[in-house]
Parts: structure tokens; C-alpha cells; sequence
């Protein structure tokens, strides 16, 4: 799935991508996402309470 993804990045973009490179951005990527989504969770629901 990696590899298709690289392969399709290649020809959009037209630069050779290697694939360790994506399997860290992909990671880091969902790391972040994970972190952003643990906070709304938390920090939401102390911003509802602050408002009513």
C-alpha cells in the first residue's frame, strides 16, 4: 500500500519519493493527528463546561 502511494506521489509530482521517507512522514503524520485529536478531546469538554 506504501509502495502504490509512493508510486503515485511520483508520477503527480514527478520527483522520485522513496518509500522509508513516506513510512516516516506517515507515522509522524498520525502520531500528530492522535496527540491533536486527545487534546480536543480533553480541552473540549473543559471548554464546555466553562461555558455553561
Amino acid at each position: 500500500m506504501i509502495a502504490a502511494l509512493a508510486k503515485a506521489i511520483s508520477r503527480a509530482t514527478g520527483t522520485n519519493v522513496d518509500i522509508e521517507t513516506l513510512k516516516i512522514l506517515v507515522i509522524f503524520s498520525g502520531a500528530g493527528l492522535l496527540v491533536s485529536l486527545v487534546a480536543a478531546m480533553i480541552y473540549g469538554q473543559a471548554l464546555n463546561a466553562a461555558l455553561f
